[in-house]
This record gives C-alpha cells, structure tokens and sequence, in this order.
C-alpha cells in the first residue's frame, strides 16, 4: 500500500471515529492494528511522569499546614482569587527542556508523561482557548512546545500528555466543591466545558507533532460517565490515531487497580496508583503510577524518598509481572527537579545502561513465585532467555531456578562484558546455576539464563478453599493445570513425596492442617512446594437481644481526616436510625464521616465474609473484633475479612470516612449457603 492511500485510509478511519457510535473504533482496529500501535509502549517499559504547574508556587504549604502538594486548593479550600495570585509568581526562570529530557533518557526511560493541565485547570501550554495557562505568568514560554523539541532532538524518548478531565477551575465544569463560595454552579453547562476541554484536546493534539500517550484523569465525579468516555476517546483518535489512551478516559475503572474488560469500555490500559498488582493484570496492558516521595506535585517538606534499591526492585517487579513503571517527580516553582530525584535518576541510569535488556521489551515472567528475586523473558533463536532478577544472593553460591524443564544452553552475569559462562546442574525439578562468591549489585543482580525451545515451566499446585477457616469440615480443591502430572499431598507440613497421598478430588479437613501439595512424573518431582494452612475454628457464640428493632443506628460526624477517627471521641453533628447502612444523609460532599452500629442475624452456624467497599475509607468489626480494614483516602475499593458465627444475633459496626473527591460504600457478605450479595435490611436490628 503506498503512502498516499495509508493516509487517505487514516482519514477514512479518524472521519468515522469522529462520526460513529460507542465501540467504533474497536470494531474497525484489528488485533494486529492495535498491537502494532501499542508495540512501542510495550517495548519501553520505563517512562518519567512529571506533575508540575502553579501549585509547585506555595511548595505544599499552607497556614502552617506542611501537608499538601498538587491537590492543595481542593484540600486547602484556597478560594479562586486567593490561588489565581500564584500564576504571577510562578517563574520557573531554571527550566531547562533539554535537562529534563537528558536526565529521564539518561536514567534509561523511554517516555515522559507531563501534566498540560491537572485538576486546578491551570494549562502548561499555550491555549487559545484559556487565559488559564503559562503564557498569563512572568515566564510566558509554551513549556510543552520546548519539551517536545528537546524529546524530537534528543530522540528515542517520546513526549506524551497528562489531562485533567476534571477542573477546579472552569466556570462550566460540575459539580462544584461544597465550600466554594465564590464560583457559583447557577448558569453552569458541563456540555459547553467538553467542548472546552475538547478543544485544548486539538491543541495539544496538532500542534506538539505525534504524542505518544494522552493520560486522562480525574474521571470518576458523577458528571462524567463512560459515555462520554467512549465519545472523548474516539475524538482524540480522530486526530492522531496512533495515539495510546490510558482507561482514565472512561468511568468504568473500579478502584485505584481496577480495569473494565468490558470490550466496551474505552482506553488502551489499565493504571494501578501507588501499588503493584500482586498478579499483574493478565491479559491487559497496565502501568503502575508511582510518586518517588509522598506527593505528586513538589512538597518542599517531603524527604521520604524512595531508595535507588527500592526503585529498582520495583521495576523489575512491574516488567516480571508484565507492567509499566511510571515513576513521578515533582518540580519546583523554579523548574528543577529536587536533588534527590536528580541523585536517583542518576543511579538509576548507571544500573539500566548494564541491564536494560532486562527490562526493555521482556514479557512477564513464567515463573508464579520466586523466592529469590523476579524474572523476565524474552525469545531467542531456538529458545528462550530468562533474566533472573536476583535480589538475595545466595548464601552458598547456589540460585536454584523451580520447576523448570526445558535444556540449559548457558548461563551468565548480565554485568559480564565477556560473558563468562556459569555451571548449571539439574536437580530434581530445578535448574541450578553456580554463581560467583562476589555480589554485581546490591540492588538486583541479573543473571541470564538461555534454555533450549518454549518455556516448560510447572508451578507448585493451586490450594484453595472457599475461607482459610472452619468450624467443622472443610474441602480443599488442589489441582495443576500442567498435563501429564500427578498430584500428592500432605498435611502436616512435610514435602509431598511419590509416596505420598495422591489428589483424587477435594480434600477433606476436620483438623487444623498444613496442606502441602507438589506434583510428580514417573515417580519424580516436576515442581516445588505450595503449602497452605486451614485452621478449625470455633464459632462466636450470638449475642443476646431482646425486642430487636429493625434498622441501625447511625451518626454523622465531620471532620478532615486521612484515615478513620476515633469517633467515640467526636461530638456527631446527627444521629438516627436507617434501615441499612447508607450515607445519603450527610450534609456535604467531602470530609464527612459516618458510624453505624447494631446486630446483624446468622441464619446458620457457618464462616462468613464481610465486605467493604468505599471511597475514601471504611472498617466493619463483629462483636468488637474487626472483620474488614479497607481505611485511608484511595479510589473505591473492596476489601473482605472472615469470621467464624453461630446462628443469632451479632452485634455489628461499620465507620467510613470520606475525605475528598468522589464518595461511596456498600457493604456485603457472603457464606453459610449464602451467594455474595449486599446484607439485607432483614437480618439488621439496633
């Protein structure tokens, strides 16, 4: 196909996008289409995120208050005029494009994310549209025009963008905070704010050259909606339809790690903040956000740097399990990064300049657990190579690489410029490599090990049971997905042997036991351990209740709070009853608290699981013993805890907090017969 029908066909495809229903683009991009468009992202695995605007101006303080960073107005309640004044005092007279962008190149990312506008609306670039932007300050230079020539100079590093769906400071945009006074919702039209943020969209869009990512957030307010995710998603596409977009742009994203797989549902990745998915996320595309201190924007106070080792481990974390690392530095008012950031870049980079093959285009590890470190792989002529992140050194010289079947080819220190060979041994179900007495790197040592033909990679056995607690008889389910094994078990802890019990369907426990599981062929071990414990349990007796009333008692408290208070030390603003624990009551949006007391009624002797969900954080104690902690300010998220109960009366507390942002809580259960579902009204009294 020649260059002009490709673009006459990329017209085709941005008109349509343009015009058509939700999922268009989804349906005319094939697998290998949106592959290809994602393949460099894929590759890079490393990227720079930068928060920066005018809230680097008060450096995280406020009336004596040390605590903020890019969220400060919001958390603050400055009022509009009070933090318009900041965009005259921001001069970042030491910004240097070229620095920025040689320092992430040089510490071995391969993108940087910058916020064009966060959720203060205050725009990093030259809009025509805004008078909002760096060009009404004192140093009137379109930041992201110069970032985007140092990254075109500078080469193989490409420039994407942070936007704000959400704007704390456009007349148009709702809902509004419930303490500000001085910008009236009357009169306000979020359709006329799209189109705003639509068209500063088209200037980012055609006016920087290609972008490699726009990464919306600020998507979960009740205004917007995956609707108009879909709608905004495509748009951008039209223009430039190579571009990656993060899921931020919808609202189907549940929680902090959450990612709708609903095929509907519109972006190109999933983006768990601050954590690393235990698992990863299987069968998606996925980046970990991560501050490098306590704050995304710059905190003049916050010395809580994470060490180079911590830095390191965790991206070799993220790539063996798949992910993205998009690790943030905050700048500031000036436009330096700080010297701690600055100091670990540049450790960062000495160790990926010796062992970014380690990282750069891997796959996920084939290995479930290593107990030594991580792996990454990639393919090789004839086999596979496995990079083996080593994090502790051998004691006795001996890495012992599990369940592991295909041939060794060779061995070595990634660090080894001659690439000397190490001795590797079979032993039982292990490759085990000889290492040198001399450690490469405290942080993570890499060592290569090429295997003939596809990965052959046998885990320990799968152990589960429906709760790890029981009151008279439990079934365990122990099974390998691996062909051609036996499993065999055992309960007192030992290592299975080909002797002993073989697994011929669920195991029944009426003890307290240690289940240990490997499988087995011709007699051999072709895995390691998996054990797992399951303790008898007796149930809480139920708790004596006369004349049960139907519904909870509840109170209402408000206060600024990163974490549950103490409410029994709080005077509560209102106090009743309501028929299930519901916080549609409270008197504003943000910074609110509620407690919920009475007795939830077992129908039947049984383990029970209670579940949370909240945004910002919740707690759920039976009989004073507490079940379920999902605290602290996060996205909404679900959390489950067990409990053992006889049939009766329980007394039961729920305490949620809501701090800022969008707000929620459903409690649930499950057990005993009982389906996962929300506690009904008729099992709770007071």
């Amino acid at each position: 196909m020649n260059r002009t029908l490709i673009r006459r066909f990329a017209c085709a495809l941005a008109l349509l996008a343009a015009l058509g229903g939700p999922g268009l683009f989804a349906q005319l991009e094939t697998q290998a289409a949106h592959d290809a468009r994602m393949q460099w992202w894929r590759e890079a695995r490393f990227g720079l995120f930068i928060h920066w605007g005018i809230y680097a101006v008060p450096a995280g303080e406020w009336n004596g208050k040390t605590g903020y960073g890019e969220w400060i107005r919001n958390n603050a309640h400055i009022p509009l005029p009070v933090y318009d004044k900041f965009v005259s005092q921001f001069n970042p007279v030491k910004f240097s494009a070229d620095d920025w962008v040689r320092m992430a190149k040089a510490a071995g990312m391969k993108y940087i994310v910058i916020t064009s506008k966060h959720h203060d609306g205050f725009a990093l670039f030259d809009s025509q549209v805004s008078d909002f932007d760096v060009m009404a300050t004192p140093f009137k230079r379109d930041i992201l025009k110069e970032l985007a020539e140092a990254c075109r100079k500078a080469g193989g590093i490409r420039l994407c963008f942070y936007h704000s769906i959400m704007d704390w400071h456009h007349p148009d945009y709702l809902p509004r905070r419930d303490w500000e006074t001085d910008r009236p919702a009357a009169g306000a039209d979020f359709d006329r704010y799209i189109r705003y943020m639509k068209a500063q969209l088209k200037e980012l869009i055609t006016n920087y050259g290609p972008i490699g990512v726009l990464w919306f957030d600020g998507e979960w307010e009740s205004t917007w909606t995956e609707a108009y995710g879909r709608d905004l998603y495509r748009y951008v596409r039209s223009l430039q339809p190579d571009i990656i977009v993060n899921n931020r742009v919808g609202a189907s994203r549940s929680g902090m790690e959450g990612f709708s797989q609903d095929k509907e549902s519109a972006g190109d990745f999933g983006t768990p903040e601050q954590t690393i998915p235990a698992t990863g996320l299987p069968g998606l595309d996925w980046e970990t956000c991560m501050t490098m201190n306590d704050n995304w924007g710059y905190n003049s106070r916050d010395k809580n740097f994470k060490s180079t080792r911590t830095i390191l481990r965790m991206l070799a974390d993220i790539a063996s399990k798949g992910g993205n690392y998009l690790l943030n530095i905050g700048p500031t008012a000036e436009g330096v990064f700080p010297p701690e950031s600055v100091e670990r870049l540049k450790d960062i980079g000495a160790w990926m300049s010796v062992n970014g093959e380690s990282i750069y285009g891997t796959k996920a590890s084939p290995f479930k657990k290593l107990d030594w470190g991580r792996s990454t792989q990639k393919a090789i002529d004839g086999g596979a190579r496995l990079f083996l992140h080593v994090f502790d050194w051998p004691a006795d010289g001996k890495l012992a690489v599990p369940g592991i079947f295909n041939a060794p080819q060779k061995a070595f220190l990634l660090s080894d410029s001659k690439k000397t060979a190490l001795s590797v041994v079979r032993k039982e179900d292990s490759l085990v490599i000889s290492l040198p007495a001399a450690l490469p790197d405290t942080n993570d040592s890499v060592v290569v090990l090429d295997v003939a033909g596809k990965i052959d990679v046998s885990d320990p056995p799968d152990i589960k049971a429906g709760f790890d607690i029981f009151t008279e008889a439990l079934d365990v389910t122990v099974a390998s997905a691996r062909e051609g094994v036996e499993v065999r078990y055992t309960l007192d802890g030992s290592a299975p042997s080909p002797s002993s019990k073989l697994v011929q369907g669920p195991v029944r426990l009426t003890a307290t036991s240690l289940v240990s599981a490997r499988t087995f062929r011709a007699g051999k071990p072709v895995s390691g351990v998996a054990q797992a414990k399951f303790t008898k349990v007796r149930p809480r007796p139920g708790d004596v209740v006369s004349a049960p009333k139907p519904g909870l008692a509840y109170a209402y408290f408000q206060g600024d709070w990163n974490a549950l208070p103490d409410f029994t030390k709080l005077q509560p603003l209102k106090t009743g009853t309501l028929p299930n624990f519901d916080i549609g009551l409270k008197q504003r949006k943000e910074h609110y608290g509620f407690e919920f007391k009475g007795y939830v009624r077992i129908l039947k002797d049984g383990v029970y699981s209670f579940f949370t969900a909240s945004d910002d954080g919740s707690a759920l104690d039976i009989g004073g013993e507490r079940v379920v902690d999902n605290d602290g300010p996060h996205g909404m998220t679900e959390k489950k805890g067990s409990i053992a109960l006889s049939a009766g009366w329980h007394a039961i507390r729920v305490a949620y907090f809501n701090a800022t942002g969008s707000e929620g809580l459903k409690v649930s259960w499950e057990g005993a017969d009982l389906a996962k579902q929300p506690i009904p009204d008729a099992v709770l009294a007071r």
